[in-house]
């Protein structure tokens, strides 16, 4: 151990003068330092959960990346696509492609006793990945769709259900205006469907759960007009969501100029934006907390400074450098951000584990989206918080360790 080390263990593990004044404050700066660093866990566990829920919700809706008629423009209705497309056996060879489904939408009217109300029909086929709706479901089942028979079973929101009084198994009717062209001309017609509602589920976006239903596809082709090889697109869903961009461009280069595919975050540029603008208040925090946990070091090291001011005089007496002294500091001032950062992983870790395991913190789901504040914590992003701020801690402590180039032995030793 060098004599440097050795001095600063000494002065960590009491020996020699302990001023009075000096174990507050240095207990206090500790204590800034873990719990800025615990706040700083704990905002970037919930901004980073908070952004990973929506995503996925949004995802579990419609995908990673939409493949449609390049003509649908702003209508909430698909332009009928072929099924079968050159492109398809080379997605479905693609690394990066988990899962490729097909829909078709439609608008309709839900038509009660007592109310009405607008919704869109999204028509799923056999490879519909029913996950994100299973494991959201409030009550009943999803339906199968098979080869036998076209499905009459509908799943609906808890929205839906709640404001039109509809429950699993009873029958549902539908009204919906359909575009028939004939040889010479072409008109709109109503149409009627009954559905059965197999399931209900919630998942607390509320735009989404307000008019999204599902049903078999089939039902979407026949109010269309459609045979089996139309449908309205292609969802596909990515193996990582990071590779979005850099995918959505490369799918678009292959379905031609008649389609378009398009991300999630193109087709919902506001909510994408939003998430986005969450990171700036994450800096936001982590720069407050990192600057009071700085200040509370510098106060700390000046208070150390000035309380072995005596020991300064006589080691500069013995020969020793300033910077062998500023050193004696500095690794004294790392023990002490050290101990605050065990103590700061301690606090913000186990408080992020209580509340991603039992969700006491609740939020109004309507405003936010999500009934509990969600957590995501991830090893990387508390690597990076415990290095930064023992890195931007220690850096700013350089400067106030210049002051033990001010004092001069003779002062120093006088003053004791």
């Amino acid at each position: 151990m060098n004599t440097e080390r050795f001095i600063a263990q000494r002065i960590i593990n009491g020996s020699g003068n302990t001023n009075k004044l000096s174990k507050p404050i240095i207990r206090i700066s500790v204590l800034g330092i873990a719990l800025g660093l615990a706040v700083m866990i704990l905002t970037v566990a919930i901004i980073t959960g908070f952004q990973k829920e929506i995503r996925n919700k949004l995802i579990g809706f419609g995908s990673h990346i939409q493949i449609s008629n390049y003509d649908n423009n702003a209508s909430d209705e698909d332009q009928a696509i072929g099924k079968n497309q050159a492109f398809i056996e080379d997605l479905k060879n693609n690394p990066n492609i988990n899962h490729l489904q097909i829909y078709a939408t439609k608008s309709g009217i839900i038509k009660t006793k007592t109310d009405n109300e607008g919704v869109m029909l999204k028509g799923i086929g056999k490879d519909y990945d029913w996950k994100f709706i299973e494991e959201n479901l409030k009550a009943g089942k999803v339906f199968t769709v098979s080869d036998s028979g076209i499905s009459r079973n509908i799943v609906i929101s808890k929205y839906l259900s709640d404001k039109l009084a509809l429950q699993v198994g009873d029958k549902m009717t539908i009204y919906f205006l359909t575009k028939k062209t004939d040889s010479t001309y072409t008109h709109y017609q109503q149409r009627v469907k009954v559905f059965y509602i197999s399931g209900i589920y919630e998942t607390g976006f509320e735009d989404v759960d307000k008019r999204l239903v599902l049903v078999d596809i089939r039902q979407i082709q026949r109010l269309n007009y459609w045979n089996d090889d139309q449908i309205g697109g292609f969802e596909i869903s990515l193996n990582d969501y990071k590779n979005i961009d850099e995918i959505g461009s490369e799918i678009n280069e292959k379905v031609g100029q008649t389609l378009i595919a398009q991300t999630i975050k193109e087709i919902n540029p506001t909510i994408f934006s939003w998430l986005d603008l969450q990171d700036m208040n994450a800096v936001i925090v982590i720069t407050l907390m990192i600057l009071v946990a700085s200040i509370n070091m510098i106060s700390a090291l000046l208070i150390l400074i000035l309380e072995r001011t005596n020991m300064i005089g006589i080691l500069k007496a013995l020969g020793a450098k300033n910077s062998s002294i500023q050193k004696i500091f500095l690794i004294n001032a790392a023990h002490l951000i050290g101990r605050g950062l065990i103590w700061g992983n301690v606090i913000g870790i186990s408080i992020a584990l209580i509340q991603q395991h039992f969700g006491i913190i609740k939020l109004d789901q309507a405003t936010y989206y999500v009934s509990v504040v969600p957590i995501n914590i991830n090893i990387i992003h508390i690597l990076l918080l415990n290095g930064g701020t023992l890195l931007c801690c220690l850096l700013m402590l350089i400067i106030p360790s210049f002051i033990v180039t001010k004092i001069t032995p003779v002062k120093a030793i006088r003053f004791s």
